[in-house]
């Protein structure tokens, strides 16, 4: 079966991710009593209206505090999820046009690094097995080759010598090697975008950097494309190209890594900033953070999300929701009061 390439309209074909107004909201489970005294049914606003593109082979970064909506968003982009609006286009296909099969042959193009590999490798699959699987609802035809395709990736990403490990389990190896399993798994297939949903979170400390050398090293022998999602801009800092700030389900700030972090226009990106550890005993924190926590997602502040935690925040931004601008090349911020950071 030949996906057709002309689901998306107006597609710049230099991307090779292209997302339209997204939006995922997840009902609130209540009881009928309950829906029936509210007459409506309350949603969790996940991801609340977000645009943004991939290049090829580049790696962009989908970084802010836990609930801010990155993982929804990257489950999104590769399909496990259904978007309840918007439009998510992979090299020109409409993800959301496509029927279950059609879905499942496109998915060899995309896969995922997750979080914590210990919860995403089956505990009573040998490592071989688990590489492999990919292969094997992949590429049934090529059964002979499964093995030999699994020891040369393994020995790729430093499982090696990979006939050790082959046999081994989950359970009989390190941390480090167990992220090193799902970064294999994840190239097995010889994908074009890979979802790194904070691949090193789970690691020690001691190999993180490890880690973030081999993929960067992947990225380039395999033409990789990274849509990698972090809330330590430390890390996103090391490996990202074009990163994008959220909060709440929308988009804060988006732009060049460098250029981001040396002119950051929002007040949520310049406090996550100050929040990232200096190396150096002397040093302290001098910028204020945000008092409070994220607001609640199923009632969302009106006008700009960040403004109940907003150390310039007015009157206007309790009203009106502000738009992304360009106030830089190619540097896009969402704040009514950002030209006084420029």
């Amino acid at each position: 079966m030949t996906v057709s390439r002309s689901l998306c309209a107006d597609v710049d074909w230099d991307h090779l991710v292209e997302v339209r107004n997204l939006k995922k909201w997840f009902p609130v489970q209540q009881g009928f009593l309950d829906q029936i005294l509210a007459g409506h049914v309350d949603h969790v606003r996940a991801v609340d209206g977000v645009s943004f593109f991939i290049r090829r082979g580049e790696v962009f970064g989908l970084a802010g505090e836990s609930g801010s909506g990155k993982s929804t968003i990257g489950r999104l982009v590769i399909g496990l999820l259904q978007p309840t609006e918007g439009t998510i286009c992979f090299d020109g296909i409409d993800l959301s046009q496509l029927n279950s099969e059609e879905l499942r042959q496109l998915r060899r193009r995309m896969q995922v690094i997750f979080q914590d590999p210990m919860a995403s490798l089956n505990p009573r699959m040998t490592l071989g097995d688990t590489i492999s699987h990919g292969l094997k609802i992949h590429y049934p035809e090529k059964a002979a080759e499964h093995r030999d395709t699994t020891m040369k990736i393994m020995e790729r990403v430093g499982l090696s010598p990979p006939y050790f490990f082959f046999t081994k389990y989950p359970h009989q190896i390190s941390g480090g090697q167990r992220q090193r399993v799902v970064i294999a798994r994840a190239l097995v297939t010889n994908p074009e975008l890979i979802l790194a949903d904070e691949p090193i979170a789970m690691a020690d400390v001691s190999v993180r950097a490890l880690l973030l050398d081999l993929m960067n090293e992947l990225k380039r022998e395999f033409k990789l494309t990274y849509l990698f999602i972090t809330h330590d801009l430390a890390t996103a800092k090391y490996i990202c190209d074009r990163i994008s700030i959220l909060y709440l389900g929308r988009m804060a700030e988006v732009g060049a890594l460098e250029e981001v972090y040396s002119h950051p226009l929002h007040p949520y990106t310049q406090a996550l900033l100050a929040a990232v550890p200096v190396p150096h005993p002397r040093e302290r924190r001098t910028q204020p953070m945000p008092e409070g926590e994220i607001p609640n997602p199923i009632n969302p502040p009106p006008g700009c999300r960040f403004h109940p935690r907003c150390p310039i925040g007015r009157e206007i931004c309790s009203r009106e929701e502000p738009e992304l601008r360009e106030l830089r090349p190619e540097h896009f911020v969402a704040c009514h009061f950002a030209e006084q950071f420029l």
